[in-house]
């Protein structure tokens, strides 16, 4: 069944509009009578049979609505960006296994400099990843930040924090992980091309992050993310 977008805000309504409306409308050629699945990206869905159909605007009727638990625990991925569209795929696949939120990071070894609309990019990006997968909360992608200022607001970090690292004396994942049972929250930091500058990596240590191995290989950036994140998901499934 078809999935689309319906903000909070607009269930009330109970219509489609903008680009929702218009592939509804002109790609899939919906029509009164179809039913598809709305989702508001906080987590609740419903069965929607469509009512009315125009180029920008689809009214619904909504049944069936449900608010499925959130996965736990609540994962934010601290995200050096990488180069090329590899952010892209973090955050995809980031989205397909239950993060809920992304914080795309500006560190010394970062090659690439976001300019303005990334987060919006990675924001859609998120979307249709939800869209295709069936996840029910889009998480929230903050503008990109220096790593510096990001790791002095210590306020907002809660949970487990982990540090993916490749320095000697990191802990295996498997073994921190079980060492906190009751894991709630859970804040993931991986570094970019070239792994986090030392200061970077002191500066995360004093603020309370756990440097975990991911093992003997060196892991591409991208795997290194998608590995933390699976692990978790895996021991409190």
């Amino acid at each position: 069944m078809p999935r689309f977008h319906l903000p909070p805000e607009d269930w009330q309504a109970a219509a489609l509009t903008g680009d929702e409306a218009r592939h509804l409308s002109q790609v899939l050629r919906g029509k009164v009578g179809d039913v598809i699945t709305v989702f508001d990206g906080n987590g609740r869905r419903a069965s929607a049979k469509v009512l009315e159909v125009s180029r920008d605007r689809v009214s619904l009727e909504i049944f069936e609505v449900v608010s499925p638990a959130p996965a736990q625990p609540r994962i934010t991925l601290a995200q050096a960006i990488p180069k090329g569209k590899t952010m892209d795929l973090i955050v995809q696949k980031a989205v397909e296994l239950g993060v809920a939120g992304i914080e795309p990071l500006v560190t010394r070894h970062t090659i690439v400099q976001p300019g303005d609309g990334k987060s919006e990019k990675w924001t859609r990006v998120a979307l249709e990843a939800c869209k295709q997968c069936g996840q029910d909360t889009l998480p929230e992608i903050s503008p990109a930040v220096a790593f510096e200022t990001w790791i002095a607001d210590t306020s907002k970090i809660s949970g487990l924090k982990l540090i993916a690292s490749l320095a000697l004396g990191a802990q295996p994942m498997r073994e921190v992980l079980r060492a906190h049972p009751a894991t709630t929250e859970a804040t993931i930091l991986v570094g970019p091309e070239g792994d986090f500058s030392p200061e970077e990596t002191n500066a995360a240590l004093v603020a309370g992050f756990i440097p975990v191995s991911l093992g003997n290989i060196v892991l591409r950036v991208e795997t290194a993310s998608l590995f933390c994140i699976s692990a978790l998901r895996y021991e409190f499934a």
